[in-house]
């Protein structure tokens, strides 16, 4: 998930992130002209790498999909079994189930837990990735759980020098 808060963590961010990995693209409060670019240079690193690029509204050209509540979508947030339903009967091939644990992109919301976010999703026929206070470690603890990779945002190391250790990597890609 990019958004605002990566500022130029970004490119490090793509640049180390192992094939076959996707990327959701928001940028939401970035200006439309503006974003249209960013999202271009996103879309030249993800080809290049072979990374999946889906994007949030307004669509963009280049993406491989749709990211949102909206009809067709390719990946759909779940908070609840109500919005999971939804993605589903809406023809999503991934729920985005969050927030498992306490996160800076939903402030203040009742971390669901493992447990409960996995039946949030669970027997739609979906594949379902955790989201919400993610991060390397906390994957190797719920894997087994029946998600079928993590996302998230704030896990990527902070900092210009920072690198994303291989085992990392590796466990942010679907299994």
């Amino acid at each position: 998930m990019t958004d605002e808060r990566l500022e130029d963590r970004l490119w490090s961010i793509l640049l180390h992130m192992p094939p076959g990995s996707g990327v959701v693209f928001r940028h939401r409060a970035t200006r439309p002209a503006e974003r249209r670019a960013l999202f271009q240079r996103v879309r030249r690193i993800t080809r290049a790498r072979r990374l999946v690029l889906l994007a949030v509204d307004p669509p963009l050209p280049g993406s491989a999909g749709r990211h949102g509540r909206v009809a067709g979508a390719t990946s759909w947030p779940a908070h609840d079994r109500v919005e999971a339903i939804a993605g589903f009967r809406a023809g999503a091939k991934l729920l985005f189930v969050s927030p498992l644990y306490a996160t800076r992109s939903h402030s203040g919301a009742a971390a669901l837990g493992p447990i409960k976010a996995r039946r949030i999703g669970q027997g739609l026929g979906i594949s379902v990735i955790a989201m919400g206070g993610m991060d390397a470690r906390r994957w190797r603890r719920i894997r087994h759980l029946g998600f079928t990779g993590w996302a998230g945002i704030d896990a990527w190391p902070i900092g210009p020098s920072a690198s994303i250790s291989d085992r990392q990597k590796r466990k942010a890609v679907p299994t």
